[in-house]
């Protein structure tokens, strides 16, 4: 009698790998952005992840014009800004404040020394914490959530990458066991919720 063929096991860990790459892949774009924007907002009350904040001094011919408004055109005009002020107003009887649109400038009037102080955005780093804290809102969520479910596949087909003592039974359990023990006994340890 012919012995029966023996079935050949079905090879999935080479799929397993092919999607897990793959979709690796995909999202290293948006793990780029959570992870610089993450480290950014975790340090918020250290420096504004936002913003770059800056001063600046310039000097401006005097006398100026003791109406305030003709006063501040003529600091704007020689200072070159083209951007017209959201406010005028004299901050005491010598110091004229222009508010402009991400800046302020302290005009001495008797000395002409304006002093500047002023917020740029910090471009990509803010397009990345907007989209991190999700204001988006309604189309931005599915993409985090697609996101979400992209990070909890490769979690979960990562545990089966590696067959035998480098894999899940092995090394890689214990890897995992160290990874979940570190949020626990920090919950733990700082009397968390």
């Amino acid at each position: 009698m012919p012995e029966p063929e023996r079935r050949r096991p079905v090879r999935w860990r080479p799929w397993l790998r092919a999607l897990h790459r793959d979709i690796g892949y995909v999202a290293v774009g948006l793990t780029f952005v959570y992870a610089l924007s993450g480290l950014a907002v975790n340090h918020i009350a250290d420096w504004d992840p936002n913003f770059d904040n800056y001063e600046a001094r310039h000097q401006v011919a005097v006398p100026l014009p003791e109406d305030d408004r003709a006063a501040a055109d003529e600091v704007l005009a020689e200072l070159s800004i083209q951007n017209p002020p959201t406010e005028v107003y004299r901050s005491d009887a010598r110091e004229l404040s222009i508010l402009l649109d991400g800046s302020t400038l302290h005009v001495d009037l008797d000395s002409g020394v304006v002093l500047e102080d002023g917020q740029r955005p910090r471009l990509l780093l803010r397009v990345a914490n907007w989209l991190h804290l999700n204001r988006g809102k309604k189309a931005w969520t599915y993409i985090a959530d697609g996101y979400a479910v992209f990070l909890l596949f490769l979690a979960a087909s990562g545990l089966f990458m590696l067959p035998g003592r480098k894999g899940l039974v092995g090394r890689g359990g214990v890897l995992v066991l160290l990874g979940v023990a570190v949020p626990v006994l920090y919950v733990t340890l700082s009397g968390g919720p």
